[in-house]
């Protein structure tokens, strides 16, 4: 995942305009947004991520960083200005610093234990310049300077701020002012003798120096090819120089060369299948790791490789691993490719890696490919010339079983390698199929104390990661102005009714000033600050006002003048207060959140209604859901209806009974609607309940066998027609110009001696299957947000089963569509509870019907 961070010039000189008519700091927004489409195009851009800093001081300067949004990184791209001071070295700082944040958290970098190509975070560094001086607060400079002071904890570790998958190019605009009469350069771009060109070159990049628009988006392109997953390494000959060969006979040139010393990119390709790069073997320390040491010494960002120009052999064993990595083109690549020599290769070391001696032992070689288009780095095992005969005796001579002499061999050898190298010497081992040779409790190179020393640094920096991310996107607090200070109690002039009398009075056009009132109090005024980046105050200086907006503004003076009722002195005339940005016309969210709160609803029980644009009388679907059946089940049964309608379809009836696809029921258990008796009214609500009771043990009867379909038809007729002449009773008294509470209400005031009424049987009825539907609805909002929550805590849903209302048959319909609910989410276990929840039911039916029987 390539990390692409913008750092943007936001200095004052940015604001020149080039022949274009475009200022600097347009030029490079265009630049940064062409550059991302060109980017897009490779398939490969899908995992990258964007960073945007500026020339201001951090936190401010960080306008996105490792949580921001691409939507948050084109706001602040487009709301960038050019204020400020070219302050590049801190910026290039709290730039590094940014990159740096997670790589003690997550050793990436492997302190200590070796350099691992393929441990690397791949980022990149665009700095878009006008190459002007250098200035910060203590005056101007010459040269570039980093501050060395960081509160990025551990970097002490490493001598440099940046680390060698950190690459720094810059675009520095040169772009006149005027049409130049001087052709553009042919051979390429040229490099800018700007202060920040040897910074980029240390990094293994590169400065442009932009005359054109033209050669901007040349350098676009040159930039979007050098997006590529490596590390950079500082290769330098060791040794005298190889002799000409036969193939390519060279002329003997005295003194350095180009290709003696080369700072280029060995590249790391990721693995096809994960899309993650693979290795084996590190790269060797430049020291010999002493159990003793209380810390680790800093690290060079870049490590120093030596190559030695004697002709070696290559050697590969089968089924011992190795990394191969390809060099980036330079004079070294050049020179060995014309040596026409691929079956010759040239060791590589790392001073100071071995215990014993300068130069240390070989970790690989440098082998031009068999096509001759390529030269590529191999990374053996440390002292490859001495392990790898030993581990091919191992495997072709000694079948893995090695006598006592191989093993002492195996031993020496050991004691020759850094002890950082036994976890990989022990995977690679593993691997061959021989990993009881190295013992486990082999130490691996570090003290404890540096151990201990790495957490802690570990600890510090995932602290700092997480202010430095918080602190992304905030503003610092402007301080306000110098407050003048009220020696009186009385209220300031300009809040006083006669304002106007007392104006014309020091002015000398009306009568004396009377002697109560002092016009050096000036309650709630601010001096204002020297510094511009304060917030403007109400009162501005008259010379900060555009020539072209001095008649506006006198008028807005005048009106203030002669509204001397109004507390307030108003800035803005009225048809400015309304004038708002198109881009901004429909922020409608920002807008709310400065509203009042608004009062509450004098009905409580009403459905919240959104306030959109358009259609204020929208209602909030958050509070309903859709079941299987596609039905609509509110929070609370009734909301949102008129006083004269039931909130029940069927008139507080049973509810339609849907198929169930529960697997119990699919198995020729399915449950079938019992037999309804005819329904007889009583008056006493004592034997209504018994009736009740006595019609679910009716029902309840295990002698009965599964009653038909056509049966179960006839008895949902009969019922739907028994309810149908309830609704018909209901719509009777309706007519009558009285409705269905009135039954339970007193009468109006002529009324008020005639006999309460009750309600009858029957209207009980309907109300309690009313509250039981109402209760029931309410349980399957409550169990159906149980279910969707992830994890198999399911005792809550089991609690609220046994809260359900009503008969056996709603019981089991209410059952059985909570299963195919859950059988929506794939709740496999909750299924199988539910179902064995759904037998005992029926078991529990059963029992009591042959009791009924007996």
């Amino acid at each position: 995942m390539p990390v692409l961070l913008f750092l943007i010039d936001t200095s004052a000189s940015m604001n020149q305009r080039s022949h274009l008519g475009t200022s600097y700091l347009d030029i490079a927004k265009g630049a940064v947004e062409t550059f991302l489409k060109l980017r897009s195009r490779d398939p490969a851009s899908r995992g990258d991520r964007y960073m945007l800093v500026s020339f201001e001081e951090a936190p401010a300067g960080i306008k996105a960083g490792w949580k921001e949004s691409h939507a948050t990184f084109m706001t602040e791209l487009r709301n960038l200005q050019a204020v400020g001071l070219t302050s590049i070295g801190q910026s290039l700082r709290t730039a590094f610093d940014l990159l740096n944040l997670n790589r003690l958290v997550s050793g990436i970098d492997n302190y200590g234990q070796g350099r691992n190509p393929f441990f690397l975070e791949p980022a990149i560094i665009v700095a878009i310049t006008d190459g002007s001086k250098l200035t910060s607060s203590s005056g101007v400079h010459d040269e570039l300077h980093l501050p060395l002071t960081t509160p990025l904890p551990g970097s002490e570790l490493t001598k440099e701020p940046f680390r060698w998958d950190q690459r720094l190019f810059s675009l520095v605009l040169r772009i006149p002012g005027h049409t130049s009469p001087d052709p553009e350069p042919i051979a390429g771009v040229p490099l800018d003798p700007s202060p920040i060109t040897p910074m980029c070159e240390v990094t293994g990049g590169r400065s442009y120096s932009v005359f054109s628009q033209r050669m901007l988006n040349q350098c676009l392109e040159s930039l979007v090819q050098k997006i590529q997953s490596g590390v950079v390494i500082n290769f330098e000959k060791t040794g005298p120089d190889p002799p000409p060969t036969e193939d390519c006979p060279i002329e003997l040139k005295y003194g350095p060369q180009s290709w003696h010393s080369c700072h280029k990119m060995i590249y790391v390709r990721p693995n096809p299948k994960t899309g993650v790069p693979v290795g084996h073997w590190p790269i060797p320390e430049s020291f010999w790791p002493d159990q003793n040491s209380p810390t680790l010494p800093p690290r060079a960002a870049h490590p120093q490789v030596k190559f030695s120009c004697v002709d070696s052999e290559p050697m590969v064993v089968d089924k011992v691993p190795f990394d191969k990595y390809e060099l980036e083109p330079s004079p070294l690549t050049q020179y060995i490719l014309e040596r026409k020599s691929p079956h010759t290769c040239w060791q590589v070391f790392v001073c100071n890696s071995a215990k014993y001696g300068d130069l240390g032992q070989p970790f690989g070689y440098l082998k031009a490919s068999t096509a001759l288009n390529c030269v590529n780095l191999f990374v053996m095992p440390y002292n490859y010339p001495v392990v790898l005969p030993l581990l091919d005796d191992l495997i072709t001579v000694h079948k893995f079983k090695p006598p006592a002499k191989w093993r002492q061999s195996f031993e020496n050898y050991l004691k020759t390698v850094p002890p950082y190298y036994i976890t990989a010497l022990r995977k690679a081992l593993r691997m061959m199929g021989a990993p009881n040779l190295l013992a486990d409790n082999m130490e691996y190179g570090l003290s404890y104390s540096v151990v201990s020393y790495l957490k802690k640094l570990s600890q510090q920096a995932k602290i700092e990661a997480d202010r430095v991310c918080a602190s992304v996107g905030k503003k610092a607090a402007l301080e306000g102005g110098i407050k003048l200070r009220c020696r009186s109690s009385a209220l300031s002039l300009a809040h006083r009714k006669d304002f106007t009398q007392l104006l014309h009075s020091i002015m000398g056009d009306g009568p004396a000033l009377p002697m109560e009132a002092n016009t050096k109090e000036f309650a709630g005024f601010q001096l204002a600050a020297l510094n511009k980046a304060l917030k403007p105050q109400g009162l501005r200086n008259p010379y900060d006002i555009p020539r072209s907006h001095l008649l506006d503004q006198l008028s807005r003076m005048r009106r203030n003048l002669l509204h001397a009722g109004v507390c307030i002195l108003k800035g803005q005339d009225q048809d400015q207060l309304h004038s708002v940005p198109i881009a901004q016309m429909g922020n409608y969210q920002d807008f709310l959140k400065h509203c009042p709160s608004p009062l509450r609803e004098a009905d409580p029980d009403q459905p919240k209604r959104l306030h959109t644009f358009g259609n204020p009388f929208k209602l909030d679907k958050k509070a309903m859901m859709v079941d299987e059946a596609d039905e609509f089940v509110t929070g609370t049964q009734g909301k949102g209806k008129r006083p004269g309608e039931s909130s029940s379809p069927a008139g507080g009836g049973v509810p339609k009974r849907r198929r169930c696809m529960s697997p119990l029921l699919r198995l020729g258990r399915a449950y079938t609607p019992p037999k309804t008796p005819p329904r007889t009214p009583d008056n006493d609500e004592t034997e209504l309940g018994n009736h009740i009771n006595n019609h679910l043990e009716s029902n309840l009867d295990s002698d009965e066998e599964p009653s038909p379909a056509p049966e179960s038809e006839l008895i949902q007729q009969r019922n739907l027609l028994q309810l149908d002449e309830v609704e018909n009773q209901e719509n009777s008294v309706q007519e009558n110009g009285q409705s269905s509470d009135s039954e339970f209400s007193l009468g109006s005031e002529g009324e008020e001696e005639a006999p309460r009424r009750y309600p009858s049987p029957c209207q009980l009825k309907m109300i309690r299957n009313q509250e039981s539907q109402e209760l029931n609805s309410e349980l399957r909002v409550l169990i159906t947000k149980e279910i969707r929550k992830p994890g198999r805590r399911y005792e809550k849903i089991f609690y609220l089963l046994k809260q359900i209302q009503g008969s056996l048959e709603t019981r089991l319909i209410f059952l059985q569509s909570i299963i195919k609910e859950a059988a929506r989410f794939k709740k496999r276990v909750l299924i199988e509870q539910l179902e064995n929840f759904l037998e005992e039911i029926h078991l529990r039916a059963n029992s009591m019907n042959h009791l009924d029987g007996l």
